[in-house]
């Protein structure tokens, strides 16, 4: 089982503190240097320390505001590999899965169903709705873009994942000492860290509804599918062609994109969809294909015991 990977390390309660402290001050500290120095150096020239996403990306620059926003997230993630390898003495695999080795499988199955979705999704609205759609396409600006995402926003999904969905989802189920807490308390984070973008601000609280919908659907298959590889192929296939193909003057990556949408943002269908329609499908169509079972037991059941664990695990269990 998954959560109980976190018995292949140190696993003190204390540890899980300092760790997310590491990992904090790694992701928002010491990652948040160099973006804050090309700040403060293009402000002394215009006056004005822009403290919003659209100021900040105007002030520097899409694509210098996005690189050195998503460099933070690859500090964030290598404190987490640093922590978990230095303070928990966990392998990067027992953070990531339960087989014996990551399943890269997995990563680009994951990765490529939620592509040709969110291709599909959009072509359909860019036919339908043309005038909500006007083409941004600049082949220079957007072929740096296209290197900035491609290597750096799979690091920042990467890093969500690992903190999320990995290293709290293992450290509160094994305090717990049950799996359904920390689905719940991991979601509603991954919701929650979302409430400062600027899509709460036009579009308002409902749409953390998707937030932390999308915190669940990423816990659950997580937990179902013992291991992290379905979220991260799923989470850098959204990031990623969300920055490459669509941006607004009113989300938080604001881009050198494809298209823009120039459409007077609402609250509507596009939000609800994907969490009760969409999402749902996903879960079915994962667990067919990797033969999920057990529900309640891998959603809410117990957490082994560290000796039931390690007992099974020298008897070569399948967990």
């Amino acid at each position: 089982m998954y959560i109980e990977q976190g018995y292949k390390g140190n696993h003190d309660s204390w540890r899980y503190l300092v760790g997310v402290l590491l990992i904090f001050v790694g992701w928002q500290v010491i990652g948040m240097i160099p973006l804050m120095v090309a700040l403060v150096v293009k402000s002394i020239g215009s006056g004005t320390m822009p403290m919003d996403i659209g100021g900040m990306s105007e002030l520097l620059g899409s694509n210098m505001f996005l690189f050195l926003m998503l460099l933070s997230f690859a500090f964030g993630l290598l404190a987490t590999f640093i922590t978990v390898k230095f303070l928990h003495k966990q392998t990067i695999v027992a953070l990531t899965t339960s087989r014996s080795k990551i399943d890269w499988k997995r990563v680009f199955y994951a990765f490529g169903i939620w592509a040709v979705i969110t291709l599909v999704i959009l072509g359909i609205d860019v036919f339908l709705s043309p005038a909500d759609y006007e083409l941004n396409f600049k082949l220079g600006p957007f072929l740096i873009l296209c290197a900035i995402s491609i290597f750096f926003i799979p690091l920042q999904t990467s890093f969500e994942e690992y903190f999320m969905r990995g290293y709290l989802m293992q450290g509160i189920g094994l305090l717990a000492g049950n799996r359904w807490i920390p689905l719940v308390i991991t979601s509603l984070i991954f919701g929650l860290l979302h409430l400062f973008n600027p899509e709460v601000e036009k579009l308002g609280y409902g749409i953390m509804v998707y937030y932390i919908g999308t915190g669940f659907f990423l816990g659950i298959i997580t937990l179902m599918d013992k291991g992290l590889e379905l979220a991260i192929g799923f989470h850098a296939a959204n990031n990623l062609l969300t920055a490459l193909l669509v941006t607004a003057d009113w989300t938080a990556f604001q881009t050198e994109s494809i298209y823009r949408d120039v459409s007077e943002p609402v609250l509507g269908w596009d939000v609800f969809v994907p969490v009760l329609v969409i999402y749902p499908i996903l879960i079915y169509v994962f667990s067919k294909k990797y033969g999920w079972s057990n529900w309640k037991e891998r959603l809410s059941g117990k957490v082994m015991s560290k000796e039931e664990f390690l007992s099974l695990e020298e008897n070569g269990v399948n967990l």
